[in-house]
């Protein structure tokens, strides 16, 4: 049976990407049933729609990606059309930089959820105080790591295996032995994925 995750990622009609390991393994939804939830789900055409659909589907699936709410998701559209620059890279930074966004993409969760969990149990330290807001903003020069109590359960027992093969994004660095990252910088524009999904986003809220 397909977790609410897959089902997400099945309505998306691509991986988002949302359940660790099993996102890369033959058992991901994505491969086994790629149509879509439902009990018409085979029969079900994939279309282009209108263009509200098409911005109405980014929305949904950049949302569901982060794991965050709408009311959250359109504060940070607003802040990012109100600030100076290119809307859809500020906008893609913002959620980026969120602390369990970083938690994720520096290999300490295998997923954004697990990421998510980590940081509300106040398992993540920010310059060493406990940080327990998922959405919080990580800065330039913060280290982030995870707390010793947390570090020593069978939570973590393979992640030191796991992280020799991980690679961070180059705005992040991290020293696995001490399993902890630093912040080197915001996220480069070519660290931030499909802008062109993003504008679909932008163009949605300024209706």
């Amino acid at each position: 049976m397909n977790s609410p995750a897959c089902k997400k990622c099945r309505r998306a009609g691509e991986k988002l990407f949302l359940k660790g390991d099993r996102c890369f393994s033959p058992k991901c939804a994505m491969v086994k049933r790629p149509n879509p939830p439902g009990i018409h789900g085979k029969t079900k055409r994939r279309r282009g729609g209108s263009e509200f659909g098409k911005q109405l589907a980014e929305k949904q699936k950049i949302k569901r990606i982060y794991g965050i709410s709408e009311r959250q998701f359109k504060k940070y559209v607003k802040e990012a059309m109100a600030a100076q620059g290119d809307t859809r890279e500020i906008l893609l930074r913002k959620l980026e930089m969120r602390l369990d966004n970083v938690v994720f993409r520096l290999g300490l969760a295998r997923s954004r959820t697990m990421a998510r969990q980590l940081v509300n149990h106040g398992h993540m330290l920010v310059n060493g105080k406990r940080v327990s807001i998922p959405s919080f903003q990580v800065k330039k020069d913060q280290v982030i790591a995870v707390n010793t109590k947390i570090k020593e359960s069978n939570l973590m027992k393979d992640l030191p295996t796991i992280l020799k093969k991980y690679e961070t994004p180059a705005w992040l660095s991290l020293e696995k032995e001490k399993i902890e990252g630093k912040i080197l910088g915001i996220p480069a524009t070519d660290d931030l994925g499909d802008l062109n999904s993003a504008g679909l986003v932008v163009e949605f809220y300024s209706r």
